[in-house]
């Protein structure tokens, strides 16, 4: 029988705003932990700049979260983890840690869309309501067009976000 807590669930039922402000799923940081120590090893501290930056700095997991849950795959011999310089250690996935990414690839995939999800929910959280706003209205007038796309519009639609995307990637002051 399956771990119950890595189960693939509806990537919206744990949406950033219905959590306060976890951003990651019950058993989402082990999985996370593990695939990104199966991409490199790395340090604690590494490990969280690393999800930070998944999360274009709207969340950074605290120390507090990380090392516990990095000793549990230790115990369970999913990591193992080498004295560095002081007491600083590096972890690494192992080869029984490999085989349950493999044995766990459905619930892998869930925590992967969710986490997705939850990081460009996290980041539009984090724009002004007015751009917020923009943005639907922008979406909701591309929608409203359906299929009603000409070649000579198509190019005038997509100048005109290509323009937009430009200026906005442009700081002003």
């Amino acid at each position: 029988m399956r771990d119950r807590h890595l189960q693939p669930q509806d990537p919206f039922a744990d949406a950033p705003e219905r959590r306060g402000n976890r951003l990651l799923g019950h058993g989402d940081l082990k999985l996370l932990l593990l695939v990104l120590l199966n991409e490199a090893p790395g340090h604690g501290y590494e490990l969280i700049r690393r999800i930070a930056d998944m999360f274009h700095g709207h969340y950074t997991p605290s120390p507090g979260a990380i090392y516990p849950t990095l000793t549990m795959l230790e115990e369970l011999r999913l990591l193992q983890a080498e004295q560095t310089s002081g007491s600083r250690r590096r972890y690494a996935i192992t080869p029984a840690g490999r085989r349950y990414l493999v044995e766990q690839q459905e619930a892998v995939n869930a925590m992967a869309l969710r986490t997705r999800h939850a990081a460009r929910t996290a980041a539009k959280m984090a724009m002004p309501p007015a751009v917020r706003q923009a943005m639907h209205a922008l979406k909701h007038a591309l929608m409203s067009r359906g299929t009603s796309w000409n070649a000579i519009e198509s190019k005038r639609v997509a100048a005109l976000l290509e323009q937009a995307a430009s200026d906005i990637a442009t700081p002003h002051d």
